[in-house]
Order: structure tokens, then sequence, then C-alpha cells
């Protein structure tokens, strides 16, 4: 198993006591293999991922079993975990142009994530390196691109340089977070088939967080639907799809527009606020 999740927590103290944003979470992922974990906003998608990796606000508590090939994540030092971040596991963030430096050139934002992982590595190499990311992720004249800054690439470009970035080090694991967000369809759909052509060659295995089911029909092969940081429901994508069990599961799927709807017609919407766990109050 490449990743193993048993009764993650991530708890938060707060003037009403304490809030869990993430609740006793279970997740299995092959080697290779694709999980979606979608829900609307506010249901600790987001959460769970910078959990997996260890970022979670200084003031959250983590709790619980995450491994990574058998090796126990929660509880490992910040030294230890600064060497999996970047190069076992990596990260693609959902605002590229908020997470990438705009003072630095992206090649340059390339070779220092290479070179933190890859000691006594020369800079040509790196240089190499970054170029060949870019390459990867088919960003066209890349020996050229490499020494551009950051506003000076589209949205689509831009989140194609945080993929390039984050499979530099050649990751075991690659978690995307709303790596389609602000962006038109036609890149949407460019960058998740650059994401499931990379799984294929690589074999990296992807988690991909997301609200909107139709990216997660398209690339992953098991679906996890939170709500209120809990799963609710988890299984295969077919069986998500056509045979969904829980209630808030299908309010998801009716709530997604359709091409026959009548004209001025209204979706469902998914019931309930968020709702604080342990208190009972809406967050």
């Amino acid at each position: 198993m490449l990743l193993e999740v048993r009764d993650l927590t991530v708890t938060f103290p707060t003037p009403r006591g304490p809030l869990d944003a993430v609740r006793s979470l279970d997740l299995d992922l092959e080697p290779g293999g694709a999980l979606g974990i979608v829900g609307e906003s506010g249901s600790g998608k987001s959460m769970t991922s910078l959990a997996i990796m260890g970022l979670q606000p200084r003031a959250a508590r983590r709790t619980g079993s995450v491994r990574l090939q058998g090796r126990e994540l929660v509880g490992m030092s910040e030294a230890d975990l600064r060497r999996v971040r970047g190069d076992r596991v990596a990260m693609v963030f959902q605002d590229p142009l908020s997470s990438l430096n705009p003072y630095y050139t992206v090649g340059l934002q390339i070779e220092e994530a290479y070179c933190a992982h890859r000691p006594g590595v020369t800079r040509r190499e790196a240089r190499k390196v970054a170029i060949a990311a870019l390459e990867r992720v088919r960003i066209r004249d890349a020996a050229r691109r490499v020494n551009h800054y950051p506003h000076q690439f589209s949205g689509g470009m831009r989140q194609r340089v945080m993929i390039a970035m984050a499979l530099s080090t050649e990751p075991e694991l690659l978690i995307a977070d709303e790596p389609t967000t602000a962006l038109d369809v036609t890149v949407q759909a460019q960058i998740l088939d650059l994401l499931q052509e990379i799984r294929r060659e690589t074999g990296t295995g992807l988690v991909l967080i997301t609200h909107d089911l139709a990216v997660v029909s398209e690339i992953t092969d098991h679906i996890v639907v939170m709500k209120d940081g809990v799963c609710v429901e988890r299984g295969a994508v077919e069986q998500i799809f056509t045979r969904p069990r829980h209630p808030y599961t299908q309010a998801l799927l009716d709530a997604v527009p359709r091409i026959d709807d009548e004209i001025g017609e209204l979706r469902a919407v998914a019931p309930g606020l968020a709702v604080a766990p342990d208190n009972g109050g809406p967050v």
C-alpha cells in the first residue's frame, strides 16, 4: 500500500471548545492509483491534504496514523518530515499565483525545490532538471521560459509550473488540491489530461482534492465523499455515480447542472450547513 491513513483527526481549539475539522478519517491508496476526495467548501478536504503532509496549522492537533509505504509520518520530527515533503510526497496547491514567489523566475524556484532534496547537485544539473520538468508538462520553448517570472504565465501555465515543480523530484505520491480552480473548462481539461498522462507514465499515486464531481469522474479510481470533516461515503467511481448510498452524495450529484435542464430550472441544493462536530453549532 502506498498511503494508509487511519483514524486521522485534526482538532482546533476554539472559545466554544475543541472543533474537529477532520474526524476519524480512513484512506487507502495503492501504488499508481488515483483517489478523489470531494465535498462542499468547509467539508475538510484541504485540511485532510495538509494533515497528510504534516502542514496543518500550528494551533491544530493531528492524531491518528498516516503511513507512506509503511513509514509512519505522524510523530515524525520536523527535520525528517522536510526530507519526505517535496521528495516522496509532493503537493500542488490550488492557487499557483500565491504559491509561486513573484520575485524569482520559475526556473530558479524549480531548481531550489530540486536542490533541497538532492544535496551536492550542481546548478547546471538543476537547471537541466527544471527545463526537463517544464517540457514534461508541455510548456513550449522551456529553455527560454525557464527564465520567466510567474506573472509572465497565464493561470493554466502557472498551474503547469506548479506540477513541474512537484514532479521534479519524482515523488511516489502527488496531492493536488483543487488544481483546476479558476481555470476555464478548456484549460481544466488540459490539466486533467496532463495529470492522467503523468500518472500513467510515472506510476505516481494521485490524491485529487476537488468540489467538482465531473473532475473526479475523469481521472480517479475511487472516491471519498466528505461532509463536516467526516467521510460519509466511499467507493469506486462507477458505484458513487450510479448507485450512491448516502443522501448527501445523491444531493451533490443532483446539484450538478445538466444539459437537458429547462431554462430557469433550479438544481437541488445539498442540505445543511457546515456544523461544528462537537458543539452542534454552525462553523
